[in-house]
C-alpha cells in the first residue's frame, strides 16, 4: 500500500489472530502450490516477499499452510508467478477446517475481510440481511435449502450465521448500514409467531447509533441497484472490496473502478430509501398489520 510514497508491506487481517491452530488440508495443499511456482520461478522468499509486498513472515507462513491466504497476497502472486490462475482458482476452495463449515466456499474469502472492516454496507433485495436474521428466520432459510441439509449440517449452519452476528454487538464503533427491499420483509415465513419475532429481532439489532437501517418502499419504483444484491467494505488499509452473489455462486470485487461504480450505485440508493426513522416506523406498522 502506498502511504507517503513509500510502499508498505501489508499484514493479513488479524495479525497472529489468524494464524490456523488446526489448519486444513485444503490450506496446506495451497501453500505447497504457492511454495512450488515461487521456486519454479526462481525467487527466494525474501526475493518474493518485497516482490508481492508482504513480509517474508507472512509469505512462510501461507506456504507452510499456517495462515489463510489474503486477497491481496493471492493476486500479487498471481502476477507475479505468470498469472497462470492456479492460484486465483485454489483460493476459492481453501477452508480453514471446522472454522469455516456453514459457509459458501466462494463467500469465504468476503468473511474474512468482514471480520476486519471498518465499514460495511449491504444492499439485499432477496432476503433479511444474515447479520440481521433473527433465529427462527435463519432457520428457515436454511430448512428451505435444496438439495436438503443433513440435520447435523444444519446445526453448522446456524452456528456460523449466530456467529457472525455477533460483529454487530462487538463492535459498536464500526458503521454498518442495510438497504432492504420493503417486499423482503413482507414475504411471510412460518408462523404470525415468527414474523413477530423477525420485526422485534431487526429493530432492536438496528437501534444502534452505529446500525444504520434502510427500507426501499415499494412505490420507489426502479433504482441503481436491480442488478441484484451487493455487499460494501472499507479495510483498516483504506482498501475498498464489493462482493455480489447469485445462485450458488459469489464473486469478490476487488477491482478499483468496479467497487466505485457499485459505490456509486449504493449512494444514489441510499437518497432514494426512506430515511432511518421513516423505515424503523414501517417495519414497526408492518409489524402491527400481522
Amino acid at each position: 500500500m502506498i502511504d507517503g510514497g513509500v510502499m508498505e508491506h501489508e499484514e493479513m487481517p488479524g495479525g497472529e489472530a489468524d494464524r490456523e491452530p488446526d489448519p486444513s488440508d485444503s490450506l496446506r495443499t495451497f501453500g505447497a502450490v504457492m511454495q512450488a511456482l515461487r521456486e519454479h520461478a526462481g525467487y527466494s522468499r525474501t526475493e518474493f516477499a518485497d516482490l508481492v509486498s508482504f513480509s517474508k513472515h507472512t509469505v512462510e507462513s501461507v506456504e507452510l499452510g499456517r495462515r489463510m491466504p489474503d486477497v491481496a497476497l493471492v493476486e500479487r502472486s498471481e502476477e507475479a508467478l505468470g498469472n497462470t490462475g492456479a492460484l486465483r482458482r485454489s483460493a476459492k476452495y481453501v477452508t480453514r477446517g471446522r472454522g469455516d463449515v456453514g459457509l459458501a466456499a466462494w463467500f469465504r474469502q468476503w468473511a474474512r475481510l468482514e471480520r476486519v472492516a471498518v465499514s460495511l454496507c449491504t444492499y439485499e433485495c432477496r432476503l433479511v440481511p444474515g447479520l440481521l436474521q433473527s433465529e427462527g428466520y435463519a432457520r428457515a432459510v436454511f430448512e428451505g435449502t435444496v438439495p436438503v441439509a443433513p440435520d447435523s449440517l444444519l446445526e453448522d449452519f446456524m452456528a456460523r450465521r449466530m456467529e457472525r452476528k455477533r460483529m454487530l454487538f462487538e463492535r459498536p464503533t464500526t458503521p454498518f448500514s442495510f438497504i432492504v427491499e420493503e417486499h423482503v420483509f413482507r414475504r411471510r415465513f412460518g408462523g404470525t409467531g415468527q414474523m413477530r419475532e423477525m420485526f422485534d429481532h431487526v429493530l432492536e439489532l438496528s437501534a444502534p447509533r452505529n446500525v444504520t437501517l434502510q427500507v426501499v418502499p415499494l412505490e420507489a419504483g426502479l433504482h441503481a441497484c436491480l442488478d441484484g444484491p451487493v455487499r460494501l467494505l472499507e479495510t483498516p488499509k483504506g482498501q475498498r472490496y464489493a462482493y455480489s452473489e447469485g445462485q450458488q455462486n459469489g464473486r469478490l470485487i476487488s477491482d478499483v473502478k468496479e467497487v466505485s461504480l457499485l459505490s456509486q450505485r449504493y449512494d444514489t440508493l441510499r437518497s432514494q430509501a426512506l430515511n432511518a426513522k421513516d423505515s424503523r416506523g414501517l417495519l414497526e406498522r408492518l409489524r402491527g398489520e400481522l
